[in-house]
């Protein structure tokens, strides 16, 4: 045999063993981030920063990754990511996606709820942790009902603010929410006070007046409450001004569309 052939199988055989390497190296790459992964990445990294500028730490903001109208898969791709905190809308839709996910989720409800969705929700998401939209004291006695006739443990609650004025918005006047809260505290044994929750103005400016309507509104619960501003949670801030939110006080943000997309909306929702 020539050199010159000897000399060809060993080339060649380098060009297989070099093709077998970069086929094992494809095989073995980790599989990229998906594009609500790295949204939430983002996410998280701007909510650091809007932290840093309020003077806080990251981890005193709850995220809250908003699932509505999303498929399980996409949201197991959020909780691989390592997030647990999401939130729903519909109560159809927790009832029917918290059972194809992990116990470690931590649910927040947070759409207008109906007094006779209420078994509904609490039987069908043992892991709910929280109802942000509470709004009057007939919602709060049916989930302390609800709550106390299902043994689980104290669910945590927030009074939902109209802080615009809007009409299109559900939650209680300003002036009433010290009442509610006062109810809730004093009345509801099945329920924990966790703070306020608010929906922002469609039209948002430097200095949102609602945002300073809640903090206004925060002062006066924890006088009425004699508890520490710290104790009670305010709920503000969505995709278009969670960072504002933060900047304002904001203890939890609840962003949807950011990290997962536009809504997407196959069939008529109802609550």
């Amino acid at each position: 045999m020539s050199s010159e052939t000897n000399q060809k199988e060993k080339e060649k055989e380098k060009e297989i063993e070099t093709e077998v390497e970069e086929h094992n190296s494809g095989m073995a790459a980790p599989a990229m981030d998906s594009a609500a992964v790295t949204n939430l990445h983002s996410v998280l990294n701007r909510v650091q920063q809007a932290a840093e500028r309020s003077g806080r730490k990251p981890d005193q903001i709850r995220v809250v990754a908003v699932s509505k109208t999303k498929p399980v898969s996409l949201i197991r791709q959020v909780y691989d990511a390592g997030h647990r905190c999401f939130g729903e809308n519909y109560v159809q839709e927790i009832v029917e996606k918290a059972p194809q996910l992990p116990d470690d989720i931590e649910w927040h409800f947070i759409g207008h709820l109906q007094s006779n969705k209420v078994k509904l929700l609490l039987s069908s998401a043992p892991n709910l942790a929280m109802v942000e939209t509470v709004d009057d004291e007939k919602i709060a006695n049916y989930l302390d009902r609800g709550v106390a006739n299902i043994g689980r443990k104290p669910l945590k609650v927030m009074v939902q603010v109209n802080s615009s004025g809007e009409a299109s918005k559900f939650g209680v006047e300003p002036l009433g929410c010290v009442e509610l809260a006062k109810h809730i505290k004093l009345e509801c044994p099945n329920l924990e006070f966790s703070g306020l929750m608010t929906i922002g103005m469609l039209d948002y400016s430097s200095t949102p007046e609602n945002f300073n309507t809640m903090t206004n509104c925060r002062l006066e619960v924890c006088k009425a409450l004699g508890i520490a501003e710290e104790n009670c949670e305010l709920s503000m801030g969505m995709s278009g001004d969670f960072e504002q939110a933060i900047e304002m006080g904001s203890t939890n943000v609840r962003i949807g569309s950011t990290i997962f997309g536009p809504r997407e909306y196959p069939n008529k929702q109802t609550n």
